[in-house]
């Protein structure tokens, strides 16, 4: 069974910094895309990013282009949200997820993702 696994969330003052992790159980995922959304209370999952395993392929959510950076270690099978000048909005439950293998479009949409992690949050004071 396909697994994402994440870790690195925590808590952190607002103007601080935190990577994420997601580590993927099989190699298949170095054909497919990966993503990172988010989940705040009373509020609807969001697309934060999303990248192709090759890298040259980001998308991010305008709240965060600027401050926030996934990237890929092939041979890790894992994917990063490297998350700098941290607000308290950005205060969530962060989860991985990932296409089906050869679905190579980048994309926004969390429907279109078949694969997901157990959530790892992210809290950030004020």
């Amino acid at each position: 069974q396909v697994q994402l696994v994440e870790s690195g969330g925590g808590l952190v003052q607002a103007g601080g910094s935190l990577r994420l992790s997601c580590a993927a159980s099989k190699r298949t995922f170095i054909m497919s895309v990966m993503g990172w959304f988010r989940q705040a209370p009373g509020k609807e999952r969001e697309f934060v990013a999303a990248i192709n395993w090759s890298g040259d392929n980001t998308n991010y959510a305008d709240s965060v282009k600027g401050r926030f950076t996934i990237s890929t270690d092939n041979a890790k099978n894992t994917v990063y949200l490297q998350m700098n000048t941290l607000k308290p909005e950005d205060t969530a439950v962060y989860y991985c997820a990932a296409r089906r293998p050869l679905q190579s479009a980048v994309v926004r949409t969390d429907s279109l993702y078949a694969y997901w992690g157990q959530g790892t949050q992210v809290t950030v004071s004020s």
